[in-house]
């Protein structure tokens, strides 16, 4: 099993750990954990558009998870496509809560 570095998720970490009510995450499979209560509260409860971004970012880390190699970067490189409207996302949700 492969790990992602955490320098790839660092930019995103406060806020998605803001958007799942937790502490930032430490490890790459906490921050795919967090990623799924993030988009569920981003999306189901705020109704936040591209909250959905979120989860597909962490279907994508998970599969990196388990590569290796160049698939395993192309993963990663897919999800943080995914993630780069974190920020404002969780701007939006921080006016709401």
């Amino acid at each position: 099993m492969a790990t992602i570095a955490l320098a790839a998720l660092a930019p995103f970490t406060d806020d998605i750990a803001f958007a799942a009510e937790a502490e930032p995450a430490t490890t790459p499979a906490d921050f795919i954990d967090q990623l799924g209560t993030a988009a569920h509260n981003l999306g189901y409860f705020a109704r936040i558009n591209g909250a959905e971004d979120l989860e597909t970012a962490a279907q994508y880390l998970s599969d990196a998870m388990d590569s290796e190699g160049a698939e395993h970067d192309v993963l990663v490189k897919r999800a943080v496509r995914y993630l780069v409207n974190t920020a404002e996302m969780v701007d939006e949700y921080r006016l709401m809560v």
